[in-house]
This record gives structure tokens, sequence and C-alpha cells, in this order.
């Protein structure tokens, strides 16, 4: 999955906004302002986090050699690849899809109403 493909299955869902927070480098992808994924665009750092469970991070870093812990993130329930890193499109899009869903459960439930979650 290249760069624009993950950008435009981010903010194809529902209450999703795309920021610039951090440099001009960065892409960020926030559902009800709570971010889910984000993007990095430099040349030396490119790739594509997503948020995870704790231990579904952990086991996914351990089924594909691809995946790391997101450098740019303190946290190990985020996982990074690189776009060209060989996994299949539809694995990626799954895991924006279940990143979303994680963070999209903790919103108010009347911001999950007015998305659609619930």
């Amino acid at each position: 999955m290249n760069i624009e493909e993950f950008r435009d299955h981010c903010i194809a869902k529902a209450g999703v906004t795309e920021e610039l927070p951090f440099d001009d480098d960065t892409l960020v992808f926030k559902v009800c302002g709570k971010m889910f994924a984000l993007c990095s665009l430099s040349e030396f750092t490119k790739g594509i986090a997503v948020k995870c469970d704790p231990e579904k991070a952990i086991e996914l870093r351990e089924q594909y050699t691809q995946v790391g812990t997101a450098s740019h993130m303190s946290k190990v329930h985020w996982n990074n690849v690189l776009p060209d890193a060989g996994l299949p499109d539809s694995l990626i899009r799954d895991w924006i899809d279940n990143s979303y869903q994680l963070v999209g459960a903790k919103l108010k439930k009347s911001l999950q109403k007015e998305i659609g979650l619930i």
C-alpha cells in the first residue's frame, strides 16, 4: 500500500480529519480529535503507523518481521511499517480499520452515534 492509498483509506472514514501538527513531514489522522493513524513522509523515516491493543501489537511484530514499534511513539501499542514492505494491502487496511474502531470505541457515546460507530 502506498502513502496515497493509506491516506485515502484513512480520510474516507466518518469523523476523520487530517492534520500536519508535528512538521510538514507527518500526516496525522484523527477520529473526532483522537489520533488513530499517522504517516511519516520524510525520506529518512517514511512509514505508516497505526494503534493496536498492546497484546495485538506485540503479536503483529512477532508475526511480521516488516512491522516494528513506531519510533516516534513511546507507547508499545503503536506499530510501524514501511509502505513498500511487501505486506498485503488488505492486511494494512484491516489494521487501519481496527485502529479506527479501537480509538472510536473510547469516544463518548454521542460522538460514536454521530459518526455511525454504534
